[in-house]
Order: C-alpha cells, then structure tokens, then sequence
C-alpha cells in the first residue's frame, strides 16, 4: 500500500515538498518499521545522494516537511506585496518549477530561503528528541563567560552545527552532479541560506542565587524565530547581485563592475526577473489579474504597479471587524462586533486573460 507518498512530490529546487502527515500517519509509520527503503524508492525526483540519505534517516523526511511549511510560508509573507508572490505551490505547482528554471532574484530567494528551512526544521527536530542521528548541542558543556562574566552551559543548546550539515547534504546533492553555471548559483544561495538560520543563533540564560541575585547563570543557545531569518533573506534579495561566470567556470564575478564582488552572505543571480505581469507559463507566472491592490499606496502594492497599467476594479463589501475595544481590570480586553464597509481594489485583467503560448 503506498497511499502514504499520494501527498509527496519534489519541487526543482531542493526539497520535498507535501502536505505534512501526521505523526500517526502510516507514511511515519512505515518509516519507522524499517520500511525507508520502500517509501525512499518511491519519492519521485531524488538523486541517488538524496535517495541514500532517505533511506539511512527516514525519521528527518517529516522533519524536512515541517521545514518545507515553514519556508513556503516566510515567502508568501515577505512577497505578499508584490506581483510574484511565491503562491505558485498552491495555485499551480508546475509553476514554481519554472521559476526555478530561471537564474532570476526570485530564483535566488526560494533557494535561500528552503535551504534555511531544512536547517530550522533539522535544528529543531534535534532539540526535540525526535532524530536519532543527533541532539543539543554537545560541545556546549561546562563553564564559559561572555561579558556578564561566568556561567555554566546547561539546558539544550540548539545544535545548529548538525542541521546545517544535513542540510547541505541533502539539498545540496541535486547540484554537485551539475558543473554549469546555475549549479554554482544554486549552491551559493543554497550557503546564504544556511548560514542567515545561525546568524540569529541567540544566548539565553536564566540566574540563580538568593532572589534571583544572578550569582550562578545558565546558559544555551537557541535558534532565534524564522522571521528573523526570512527578514533578513528578504533584504539580501533586495540587494542582490547580479553575476556572470568566471573565465574558467569555477566561479563568478559581478556583471557591472560598479558593484561589489558578492560575499558568501549575499544572494546572486544571472537573469533579469520578468515583470510577472502576465500569465506566462514559461516563466512561472500567475500574472496579477484578480489581485487585490492598494490604491493609497505608492509602493509596489499599488495599484498603479500592480496591476501594470491595466487598472482595477472596486467593489464595495461589509465585514465584520472588532471595534470599542475596552481594558478591563484585570486582565482581559473586551471589544464589540461592528460592522464595517470597506471598498476592495482588484486588478484587470488583460484583453488576453489566458496563458501565453509561445512557439
């Protein structure tokens, strides 16, 4: 019965990509009755690195699906205002494939970013018991000090040494076989990623002592929210650098010398980003016909920017919302139900609302 891969299937960049199964499910369960080699076998798109790693860590496969949940949705967030906005996974998978297929910004991004949500998940998953290859943090032992002064490292450090490790081998092996110049860029987003999660790797502490005095402390390290990661990746794909191979294609240098040379922090890429405007398959474009705009905005939810040129429609809708809302001693909020009336901004369509053909 192989019901339990009927929710899996692989997106171009990296990972797997499905609906998370419970821990009850019987794809969990089969798993962890030896059965990886059966359901590793069955996951379409995996290289043989992949396949190998599958097989030898069955357990890490949901970890990496909780991961593939916490990436897609940073990057519906950090893109919710813009005219691509990474929703290609829930209204037509085959999309985010195409986007991928191009060396663009966005391209750069979902590498960076699903790269960073396979070491969160991993990371995680460690500290919570739930592998079996690892736990916290085993070189964060005995005592230290930090400008505070002494303390002793104690509770469960998140082993991010471990995540970031996994990490690279899984979601890297669908590149190493490659030698050509996406390849490269891949594997270096694919790095930007992975070290965005440690740079908000944070010190927490608690005192002891008379009162809390903070005579004695303990301490570890903890992964800081994904947020932080995915603001982060959002700024650096902002900024990224567009890049041409090296004479000896073992690397890259800028495309306009009046940039700086991209550090391994930076995201890069070669292609211009289309304008998204459109639906056009070929680029993994949903185009933004139907989306709703912002008509005081000035920024690239506008509807000016939006809806490139086309105009928009409004249409008037009442919803409910929370109004005359009261602080009550102590310690609740109490707050009415009003009824509000807004105008909603939608954008056209094109003459051509279907896809593009191209021959």
């Amino acid at each position: 019965n192989m019901n339990f891969l009927s929710g899996i299937w692989w997106s171009l960049p990296l990972v797997l990509v499905w609906a998370t199964p419970p821990v009850t499910s019987s794809w969990w369960y089969m798993g962890a009755v030896g059965s990886s080699r059966v359901m590793c076998d069955n996951v379409p798109g995996l290289v043989s690195r992949q396949r190998q790693l599958c097989r030898r860590h069955p357990e890490a496969m949901l970890s990496i699906g909780r991961g593939v949940a916490a990436w897609t949705a940073e990057c519906q967030h950090q893109f919710r205002r813009h005219r691509w906005d990474c929703n290609a996974l829930e209204r037509g998978q085959r999309l985010l494939g195409r986007v991928l297929l191009r060396s663009s910004r966005e391209s750069a991004f979902v590498h960076a970013i699903s790269s960073a949500g396979v070491v969160f998940a991993i990371t995680r998953a460690c500290s919570q018991g739930e592998l079996k290859s690892c736990s916290c943090d085993p070189k964060k032992k005995g005592s230290a000090r930090d400008s505070k002064g002494h303390f002793d490292w104690g509770g469960c450090s998140d082993n991010i040494d471990y995540g970031i490790k996994f990490a690279r081998a899984f979601v890297d092996a669908k590149e190493w076989k490659g030698k050509d110049a996406r390849a490269l860029m891949n594997l270096h987003n694919n790095r930007a990623g992975r070290k965005a999660v440690k740079r908000f790797l944070k010190q927490e502490c608690k005192c002891h002592g008379v009162s809390g005095s903070c005579t004695l402390r303990t301490c570890w390290l903890a992964m800081a929210d994904f947020r932080k990661t995915g603001d982060y990746l959002w700024k650096k794909y902002n900024g990224a650098i567009q890049v041409v191979m090296n004479q000896d294609g073992t690397g890259f240098t800028v495309a306009n010398k009046k940039f700086k040379k991209p550090t391994k922090n930076d995201l890069v890429y070669f292609e211009s980003s289309p304008d998204y405007c459109i639906r056009d398959r070929d680029v993994g474009s949903l185009g933004t016909a139907g989306r709703v705009c912002n008509q005081s905005s000035r920024g690239m939810d506008s509807c000016e920017v939006m809806c490139c040129g086309r105009g928009y429609d409004t249409s008037r809708v009442s919803r409910m919302t929370k109004c005359e809302c009261k602080f009550h001693w102590c310690c609740a909020v109490r707050c009415q139900d009003c009824l509000e009336v807004v105008d909603i901004h939608t954008c056209k369509a094109p003459k051509s609302a279907g896809w593009i053909a191209r021959t």
